[in-house]
């Protein structure tokens, strides 16, 4: 079986015999039914491809489409004129830039239908080379914008060049409006949603189907999907790494499904590191290797956000669908680029609940933020990772508790901001990272940070404390009955007090106590 990683063309896709995921059915109804669609799914999410679906598709090359479930569906396979936008293929670091990708793309439409308009605004090009192709081909046009919002990611933390991009690109747009007649159908897709000021604001009839139950699959693969299409592969998959087929397609959904885009919807596989696992034979966390949210993570510090907070804080449908209040709550940015994923519904309130969608998501997020969250060392083999999980696993709660003093000491906090919430922030990345290896739960309250951890043969309570003694810590152990749970258990208990100085900036005493209630 041929994998199509990277490869974005449908054309190539189907004349080259790569595998294909047929999404067509979906696509004939977004087709037949409406006319102005936006999308928003994560980086590598198949959405390029589906745009370069659809473009096949209203070219009329029906023989591309043998064999698939719009061959049964589309009778008639017009030829349409299709203005393809492009903006994933450049770095945009001033307005020049997007100038220079809007006229390269203006270009070549002009080329085609004519440029007697090539020295106006880019805006009123875009109007009259569609209403040229329309005059020459007797047939509406089809546009389709790929990765919108590109140069205003590329601008998170310069408000300036943003707005310029947005004024740019929202006069472009309008144009779609003005143009109404000329328009058979227009599909816009990126990774996030820019709301109340958005670059789509003069486009009212734009339906966002991102959150829509009936195409939640139209990107990535669905559990039915990788049974029917890939089920031989995972055989393959299963025998390479030495495991059972059931084993396998475990492994599989625990590392890549996940994905929720609206509430009581089937989970979705991140397509990118299912297809290259498929490929490999290998399970490594492939959507990490190809970029790092370096921005998300500084959006995160630059509103001081309590990291424990991601997976805990109620967000409304209207915030979840914006990224416009990044600068107070970064939570729709990292739902929107695919760290986070919609994990609960409240019915009564409506209103949702995230969480990390997989293993490779929550893994490599977890990874990606230590050394933002966590001291500067001179030397780093004091946070080497294994020596406390083997701690850990081997009852040494004193050694564990050495080595965790040793790490938050002498280090570099310059720019640590708030010190509470800094340690806090820290605690909780170092926490998640050491629960990749063993049974990490954490149970929280206003004010406070508490942490199980669990082993085969041990159980560790954790009280964490700001300015206070490591003795009252463990009193409050005992006044909360936090260990009353595993009064039965077989399994060896510690008591762990820990003290936090704001003035010192590190741990400042610790008292380990083995069993008793």
């Amino acid at each position: 079986m041929k994998y199509p990683i990277g490869i974005q063309n449908f054309g190539e896709v189907r004349r080259d015999g790569y595998v294909y995921v047929d999404k067509t059915a979906l696509m004939y109804k977004l087709t037949s039914e409406g006319k102005y669609y936006f999308l928003s799914r994560p980086r590598r999410f198949g959405k390029s491809l589906l745009l370069s679906t659809l473009e096949a598709y209203f070219q009329g090359e029906k023989t591309l489409f043998d064999g698939l479930a719009v061959s049964e569906l589309e009778k008639e396979w017009v030829r349409h004129p299709i203005f393809h936008l492009d903006l994933n293929s450049r770095e945009y670091k001033d307005e020049s830039s997007l100038e220079a990708e809007l006229n390269r793309h203006l270009e070549q439409w002009e080329k085609q239908y004519g440029d007697e308009f090539s020295q106006r605004a880019t805006e009123e090009r875009f109007l009259q080379v569609i209403g040229k192709a329309y005059e020459q081909t007797g047939k509406r046009v089809v546009i389709l914008v790929d990765e919108y919002d590109k140069p205003l990611l590329q601008a998170i933390g310069n408000p300036t060049l943003q707005d310029a991009y947005r004024s740019k690109l929202k006069a472009f747009y309008s144009v779609l409006k003005t143009c109404d007649r000329y328009i058979r159908f227009a599909f816009l897709t990126g990774v996030t949603k820019f709301g109340k000021v958005s670059v789509f604001s003069d486009l009212n009839n734009l339906f966002d189907i991102s959150f829509d139950k009936r195409y939640v699959s139209i990107c990535g693969v669905t559990e039915r999907e990788l049974h029917e299409v890939f089920d031989h592969s995972v055989e393959t998959l299963a025998q390479a790494n030495g495991m059972g087929k059931e084993e396998c397609y475990s492994r599989l959904k625990l590392d890549f499904d996940g994905y929720h885009f609206e509430e009581g919807t089937e989970g979705i596989y991140n397509p990118f590191s299912l297809l290259n696992t498929l490929s490999s034979c290998q399970f490594r966390d492939y959507w990490f290797e190809t970029g790092t949210p370096t921005f998300l993570v500084h959006q995160l510090q630059k509103t001081n956000y309590r990291l424990d907070d991601m997976t805990e804080e109620q967000l409304s449908a209207d915030t979840l669908n914006s990224i416009d209040i990044m600068d107070e709550n970064p939570l729709p940015l990292l739902f929107q680029s695919g760290y986070l994923t919609i994990k609960g519904f409240d019915r009564e309130f409506k209103t949702y609940t995230l969480g990390f969608p997989n293993r490779e998501v929550k893994e490599g997020f977890v990874k990606y933020l230590v050394p933002f969250y966590t001291p500067k060392k001179e030397e780093k083999s004091v946070f080497d990772i294994s020596r406390f999980v083997k701690e850990i696993r081997s009852g040494d709660a004193k050694g564990f508790m050495c080595r965790l003093e040793a790490f938050f000491s002498k280090g570099d906090y310059a720019l640590m901001g708030d010190r509470e919430l800094y340690f806090q922030n820290a605690m909780y990345v170092f926490f998640m990272l050491l629960g990749l290896y063993v049974e990490v739960e954490r149970h929280t309250t206003d004010g406070r940070m508490d942490m199980l951890v669990q082993t085969k043969d041990y159980v560790y309570i954790f009280e964490l404390k700001i300015d206070q003694s490591a003795d009252i810590a463990l009193q409050q152990i005992d006044d909360k009955g936090y260990a009353k749970p595993f009064a039965s258990d077989p399994r060896k208990l510690f008591k762990i007090g820990v003290d936090f100085s704001t003035e010192k900036r590190c741990i400042d005493g610790w008292k380990v106590v083995e069993g008793g209630l």
